[in-house]
């Protein structure tokens, strides 16, 4: 089956500004009727993520107008600090908020209340605005020796996103992560437009290379099909060949991985799919994808060391975008990508496949902390802080 998508709509009516919000713990059921009508929420804020995540405990929440009405909501998790009672609060690209709402007082005050309440010293949040994109042409212009995405003129500044960022810095929230990277969640990340493109819209998107590496696929007989549980410890074994050869450690464990397909698809059959590249019987390739709402997400990628000239990966991404334009996307997501320019650095090998593509970087407002009023949860903050880093 199917993960169905769902066209966004309209979640906050002029009318409620102003008035006051209340916060409190929601049911599963509540949680998801809210999600369902709006759509556009993150994966991240799906409840089956706190399954995934079961180091920390978890809570529902929602925002609510004096005669009832829910106009917002959240999935938060927990993480106990060692040693006491207390707890660091995480909403990951959440919550699902009116962020164009000037008053922003009206949806932190209560959060905050609600939070400090259930013991949290500290929480982090990320709001969904954008902040500024790049086309892939503009991107690709800027690169250069010692070059950051930074550097370059945006294609388009999204001023909810900047209006936003200026607020919660008067409030004291500080953004995570360094000048241009972000910290648990990518900043700066990668996505294809959907919405009002026909295939051949996106096929015209390919950059030459990517064409004709997808023809070369074709040619060279790679099968792209969709894979089951079982599949997963092939898929893991290919993440640490990649894992290897291009520099970077997930440290995520197979299990991990197989705890994420169990409890994603669990929620809502299809809401997380392994494609597979075969080439003459073997598996070269392996990419995740994620569905919810109006959205589709690639996750992870794995690949062999040998046969690369027959280009699996190409041959897979193409599919994926292919299958996601006909559940409805309006967007592809491509998830993270370094905010180097640079071509002489390791990681921009990265930025340019994706770059291929035709899409956007989209660097977004990333992910914001602070701590609870008083001294008390200010110290336990910075140890926690330090705990973290030495981890």
């Amino acid at each position: 089956m199917c993960a169905l998508l769902v066209t966004p709509t309209q979640q906050y009516p002029t009318r409620s500004r102003g008035s006051e919000l209340t916060v409190r713990t929601l049911s599963e059921a509540e949680y998801q009727g809210f999600l369902s009508k709006h759509g556009r929420a993150s994966f991240l804020q799906y409840p089956s993520w706190a399954g995934v995540k079961d180091l920390w405990r978890s809570e529902r929440v929602g925002w609510h107008c004096p005669g009832g009405e829910m106009e917002g909501a959240g999935l938060v998790l927990y993480r106990q600090f060692p040693g006491t009672r207390k707890y660091f609060a995480y909403l990951p690209e959440g919550p699902v908020a009116d962020w164009t709402d000037p008053d922003i007082d009206r949806w932190l005050t209560p959060l905050k209340n609600h939070l400090k309440a259930s013991g949290a010293f500290a929480v982090r949040i990320g709001p969904t605005p954008a902040y500024r994109r790049w086309d892939a042409a503009t991107a690709k212009a800027g690169t250069g020796p010692g070059r950051q995405m930074s550097d370059v003129l945006a294609t388009e500044v999204d001023p909810v996103g900047a209006a936003l960022a200026d607020r919660l810095r008067t409030r004291g929230w500080k953004r995570c992560g360094g000048e241009d990277d972000g910290d648990a969640q990518p900043r700066h990340v990668f996505r294809v437009p959907l919405a009002g493109r026909t295939l051949d819209d996106l096929w015209s998107g390919l950059n030459q290379e990517w064409r004709r590496n997808v023809r070369k696929a074709t040619k060279a007989g790679v099968e792209t099909v969709l894979g089951t549980a079982a599949d997963l410890p092939e898929f893991y074994r290919l993440l640490r060949i990649t894992e290897e050869r291009d520099g970077f450690r997930l440290g995520r464990s197979l299990a991990y991985y197989q705890q994420q397909y169990e409890v994603l698809n669990a929620e809502e059959p299809g809401r997380m799919r392994l494609y597979l590249g075969v080439h003459q019987g073997e598996i070269l390739a392996a990419h995740t994808m994620i569905v919810a709402g109006s959205r589709v997400w690639y996750q992870t990628g794995a690949s062999a060391d040998h046969r690369r000239e027959v280009r699996p990966s190409n041959a897979l991404q193409w599919r994926m975008m292919c299958d996601a334009h006909a559940l409805g996307a309006d967007e592809y997501d491509m998830r993270g990508v370094p905010s180097t320019l640079d071509p002489d650095e390791r990681s921009f090998g990265l930025l340019r496949w994706k770059l291929g593509t035709g899409g956007q970087v989209v660097e977004t407002l990333g992910e914001w902390e602070t701590s609870m009023d008083g001294c008390a949860n200010t110290a336990l903050y910075k140890a926690f802080q330090a705990y973290m880093a030495r981890r």
